[in-house]
């Protein structure tokens, strides 16, 4: 296996619910492990959503197998937040590639 292509070294990420003390709490992300990885094959979009426009990045990460990598985690490198919304091992399970999205940004309208 070559190790030149996993060059990036990203955070994964999991949302948990977390207790205030007083019966309630709120859902935040908490890191659960770090990985090397390939960051491959940015595309972007544009979408008007609620008369602003939505730009969208997709992306494609490689990585050696987690059996704790789930659809809806995030992977952060950087100041870039990931989406995971899907996890495809290839046929001899000897590495994931997994599909993420950015988070949506809103981006202004030019006059």
């Amino acid at each position: 296996m070559r190790v030149g292509p996993l060059r990036h070294r990203v955070s994964l990420q999991s949302e948990i619910q977390q207790s205030d003390g007083m019966g309630g709490g709120r859902k935040t992300w908490v890191e659960y492990g770090k990985a090397w990885a390939g960051i491959d094959s940015p595309s972007g979009r544009t979408s008007p959503v609620a008369q602003q426009l939505q730009a969208t990045v997709t992306v494609e990460i490689t990585m050696r197998p987690r059996s704790d990598l789930k659809a809806g985690h995030r992977i952060v490198h950087g100041s870039t937040t990931y989406i995971v919304e899907a996890v495809l091992p290839d046929n001899l399970i000897s590495m994931f590639r997994v599909l993420c999205s950015t988070l949506p940004v809103p981006m202004r309208k030019t006059p």
